[in-house]
């Protein structure tokens, strides 16, 4: 009995030392549950929608594309998993991307940073020019971490016609970023840089420029710009098969359907300042977000102001089926943040109406096909203002109306690693502009949609080929049709075609019918070839040459123009 006693004790004792040992890992064990996003522009979100039209991964929800590190990471574990059905390229894309965002696997093997900290990262020098993942500075310890990166780029634009000028663009940042216990992601980058040679056609090589503020008010003695991106993002998962995901802050973000261009948010315009709500449930997704930003460029201070854009969409997941969503958007200025665009659980277009109709509201629908191997279809209506009492006149100006079919075809022909998209957009005459100038959709004076603008319609077709990891090449071929308000010689405007988005229907002046494309007719064909190249990780060499062939048909003018830059950017 006592031997029994003494065993029953040890036992205990055993289990107790057994149970605070796991507590203690558990609790000094590095977090790599990274919740901090992958910036937009990444290459691995093409590697990824790629992977999703060849159905090796379901829905990536590319219509909200922006992804956190944890959720790429299993994306990549699930192509990892259908490694067989890769082609040589697209298992060397995977393996560089797995180095990259698998973070608990991060060694000396791998990954090198320049000055050494608490992690078992390389410094040997001569890591910095070879293919592992690059780091400044690491940090990594329990529920936290730290990574460091030097941004840098050079860009030399030449233009060959109508007259031969060039610009050179440098700059130079920094990017930190990392997650505070599993939950917690931040990420704050720095840019400043300068500008040399034709300054007017530095904007032309990068648009950004255009709202850029040191650039645009070009006071100082060397034209310069900077650029600032950072944010909190929380992220939890409250229950099994849900997610909940709270970002404030500021960064570069797409909203919406479109292979080219998209008519929510095309990321082609501002970065917006906002708060952001994403929550995920079975087949059901539903994203909130209040934004501020503002109008254009008076450089009398007091004649600025800010706006305000509300947006609340949900989407249905239908898993080898299709996604179809309902998305509605309000705009506003004049005032503080309004308490009722606040609110994600609300229709927007009846509390405009209860708040005296002094806003501009959209509503759109949209839907994308999955149960096609490697073939992929979108469409999206957009509405913007309240067309439904008069869709039986189409010709109506209050019929602010848009629509895009779009393809994305994978392997055609059975041509590994090629991808061909076809895109048709057409939109009608008003949209995005409203009766109050400063409600238009736009930010420092650029559409936050569609680039095309209100008035037109785009063909456009894109060939991409995927040589290696390394390299990639593409062809775009955009053929655009625009219909601009007709003005004489003094400036005055004669016509009001509806082709301008800061210039609104005037009642009793412009005719109630447009028809679509009246006005000045302009029809353009781009067509832009580019090659990216990264010899070493982390460093990219871009090519890129661009030909524009413009003709106003209305009055017999030919305008061509061509042009080019070659872009070396590294982030180290």
């Amino acid at each position: 009995m006592l031997t029994h006693r003494i065993m029953k004790k040890i036992n205990i004792k055993v289990s107790l030392f057994f149970l605070l040992t796991t507590y203690f890992l558990l609790l000094t064990s590095i977090s790599f549950s990274q919740q901090e996003n992958v910036p937009i522009d990444h290459d691995v979100y093409t590697f990824l929608k790629e992977m999703k039209v060849k159905k090796i991964i379901d829905n990536i929800h590319d219509d909200n594309p922006s992804m956190s590190r944890e959720e790429v990471r299993k994306f990549l574990e699930a192509i990892d998993a259908k490694s067989s059905e890769l082609s040589s390229t697209e298992k060397g894309l995977l393996k560089k991307y797995q180095n990259e965002f698998y973070d608990d696997k991060a060694d000396s093997t791998n990954t090198y940073q320049m000055f050494r900290g608490a992690t078992c990262f390389s410094s040997n020098p001569s890591d910095l020019l070879g293919d592992k993942i690059k780091y400044i500075y690491a940090f990594r310890k329990n529920d936290a971490n730290f990574y460091l990166n030097l941004l840098g780029r050079y860009v030399h634009g030449q233009n060959f016609s109508p007259k031969i000028n060039n610009a050179e663009l440098f700059d130079i940042g920094f990017r930190f970023r990392g997650t505070f216990f599993e939950k917690l992601g931040y990420s704050l980058s720095v840019i400043k840089g300068g500008i040399k040679g034709s300054a007017g056609f530095a904007a032309v090589v990068d648009p950004r420029m255009k709202y850029n503020f040191k650039y645009v008010e070009n006071i100082e003695n060397i034209s310069n710009y900077d650029f600032t991106e950072g944010y909190l993002r929380y992220f939890s998962r409250p229950a099994e098969d849900m997610s909940l995901a709270i970002e404030l802050g500021r960064e570069k973000i797409k909203f919406g359907y479109g292979y080219e261009s998209k008519f929510v948010l095309s990321g082609d315009h501002p970065l917006l300042d906002f708060i952001k709500l994403d929550f995920n449930y079975g087949i059901f997704s539903f994203t909130s977000w209040h934004a501020s930003t503002v109008g254009e460029f008076d450089p009398i201070r007091d004649a600025n102001y800010t706006k305000y854009i509300a947006t609340n969409r949900f989407k249905l997941s239908f898993k080898n089926l299709f996604d179809f969503g309902l998305g509605e958007s309000i705009v506003y200025s004049g005032r503080g943040i309004e308490l009722a665009y606040l609110n994600p659980l609300a229709f927007y277009k009846f509390e405009e109406m209860s708040l005296q109709d002094r806003d501009n509201g959209m509503l759109w629908f949209d839907l994308e096909t999955h149960f096609i191997k490697d073939l992929e279809f979108q469409a999206t209506f957009y509405m913007d203002d309240d067309p439904f009492g008069n869709l039986q006149n189409l010709s109506n100006y209050i019929n602010k109306t848009g629509y895009k079919l779009a393809a994305f075809w994978y392997s055609p022909f059975s041509i590994s690693d090629l991808s061909l998209i076809f895109e048709y957009t057409r939109i009608r005459p008003y949209v995005y502009s409203h009766n109050n100038p400063k409600d238009t959709y736009t930010s420092w004076g650029q559409i936050l949609g569609d680039q095309i603008g209100p008035n037109s319609d785009e063909i456009f077709l894109r060939l991409a080929y995927n040589a290696n990891a390394s390299l990639r090449l593409n062809f775009d071929f955009q053929h655009i049709r625009h219909g601009a308000n007709i003005y004489d010689s003094f400036g005055n405007l004669i016509f009001n075609s509806g082709g301008d988005v800061f210039v609104a229907h005037r009642d009793n002046i412009d005719p109630v019918n447009i028809e679509f494309l009246d006005g000045e007719r302009i029809n353009t064909n781009i067509f832009t070839f580019g090659m990216r190249y990264e010899p070493i990780r982390q460093v990219f060499l871009d090519l890129v040459f661009r030909q524009i062939i413009q003709k106003n048909a209305t009055r017999d003018i030919s305008n061509n123009s061509s042009y080019g830059y070659l872009k070396l950017q590294f982030e180290l």
